[in-house]
Order: structure tokens, then C-alpha cells, then sequence
């Protein structure tokens, strides 16, 4: 019994870790799709607006980027069912000594069920962002070449149009600089948390060896004050002896 019930939990951790290899490279890359979207954007932007190659290439990316999505939601959904069953495995365990390594163990499959969920929906929240802006700026840039194509006249307003695109162009790029800069920033303040985590697991290790060495120092202390207050009776008996004999 004890036997089936170990190999049940053992098949629930290939499971998980076969599940999370999965969601690691379908993460690596669905995060690559985003960034070869973004890219190709800021190049389409700067060729000619009747080049309908870019559009294609945005049109299957999109579709790859729903393909894509499906498939890592379906894989969170089924490393959720497995974290679930392993959750209930500890919960009715019948060997209570294990349990803590269970829950150990079952306590980091979580917390990679929870950075993989946060980094799908970040990336996925970030090519939703590109791509609504990229909409935007298709649409400004259709609206600036219409109005160049219909009048021709009023030249002021359209540089006026293609300043502001410039802007915003470059709004966008510093944005993106910013974000890497961010996130850059968040890697070395996670790393300084690590070391924050080791130095003060150190100390409170240190600081629990600290009451044995106070307790022998006060009984040293102790000791001390005793042999010292028997040192200073038996002086005190001899010059009390000392007197008497004196004195007869």
C-alpha cells in the first residue's frame, strides 16, 4: 500500500516537472514572438504604406501569437490539476513524518505554477500593448497619406501630422528603453534579495547560538564571584585569628 502510494506521488512529480519543462521553453518562446512583433512593427513603420508584405507578416504573427496562448493556458490549466492531486496526496498521506517534505515539495511546484502564470500574462499583456499600438500608429500613418494623397495643398498641417507621428514615434522608443531599464533593475534587486535572505539566515543562526554562549559566560561569572566571596572569608577568618592571637 505504502509502496502504491509513492509511486502515485512520484508520477505526480514527473508529471509536474515534465509539465513545467513544457511551459518553459512554450514561455521562452511565446516571449520571443512578442519581441520579433515588436521589432517587425518599428521596421514596417518605416517602409512604404503600400507594402503589403508587413500586413501578412502581422496577420500570421497574430494568429501564431493565439496558438500560442491556447497552448500555454491549456498547460497551466493541466500543471494546476496535477499541483490540485498533489495537494490532496499530502493532505490524506498516511506517513505523518513525510508530510513535511510533501508540503515542501508541493510548495515549490506552486511557486512555479505562479512565476510561469505571471510571466505569460506579463508577456501577454505586453504584445496586446504593442500590438494596439502599433493599430493606433498604422492609423495615424493611413490618415497622414490620405490627407496627403487628397489635397496636396496645406503643407504645414500635414508636417504638423508627421512631427507629431515623429513624436510619438520616439515616445515609444524611450518607453521601451525605460521598461528595459525596469526590468533590468528588478534582476539585480532580485539577486540582492537573495543575498539579503542568505546573510540574515546567518545571523538568526548565530544569534540562536548566542543564549548558550551568554549562559556559560554568567556561569563562569558566577563561579568567579563565588570563589572570590570564599577567598574573602577565609581572609577575614584569618585576620580575625591573627587579632586574637595578638591580643593574648
Amino acid at each position: 500500500m505504502a509502496a502504491g502510494t509513492s509511486n502515485y506521488w512520484e508520477d505526480l512529480r514527473k508529471q509536474a516537472r515534465q509539465l513545467e519543462n513544457e511551459l518553459d521553453l512554450k514561455l521562452v518562446s511565446f516571449s520571443k514572438l512578442c519581441t520579433s512583433y515588436s521589432h517587425s512593427s518599428t521596421r514596417d513603420g518605416r517602409r512604404d504604406s503600400s507594402d503589403t508584405t508587413p500586413l501578412l507578416n502581422g496577420s500570421s504573427q497574430d494568429r501564431m501569437f493565439e496558438t500560442m496562448a491556447i497552448e500555454i493556458e491549456q498547460l497551466l490549466a493541466r500543471l494546476t490539476g496535477v499541483n490540485d492531486k498533489m495537494a490532496e496526496y499530502t493532505n490524506s498521506a498516511g506517513v505523518p513524518s513525510l508530510n513535511a517534505a510533501l508540503m515542501h515539495t508541493l510548495q515549490r511546484h506552486r511557486d512555479i505554477l505562479q512565476d510561469y502564470t505571471h510571466e505569460f500574462h506579463k508577456t501577454k499583456a505586453n504584445f496586446m500593448a504593442i500590438r494596439e499600438r502599433e493599430n493606433l500608429m498604422g492609423s495615424v500613418r493611413k490618415d497622414i497619406e490620405s490627407y496627403k494623397s487628397g489635397s496636396g495643398v496645406n503643407n504645414r498641417r500635414t508636417e504638423l501630422f508627421l512631427k507629431e507621428h515623429d513624436h510619438l514615434r520616439n515616445s515609444d522608443r524611450l518607453i521601451e528603453e525605460t521598461i528595459s531599464i525596469a526590468m533590468a533593475t528588478k534582476e539585480n534587486m532580485t539577486s540582492q534579495r537573495g543575498m539579503l535572505k542568505s546573510i540574515h539566515s546567518k545571523m538568526n543562526t548565530l544569534a540562536n547560538r548566542f543564549p548558550a554562549v551568554n549562559s556559560l559566560i554568567q556561569r563562569i561569572n558566577l563561579r568567579k564571584r563565588r570563589d572570590s566571596l570564599i577567598l574573602g572569608g577565609v581572609i577575614g577568618v584569618c585576620t580575625i585569628l591573627l587579632l586574637l592571637y595578638a591580643f593574648h
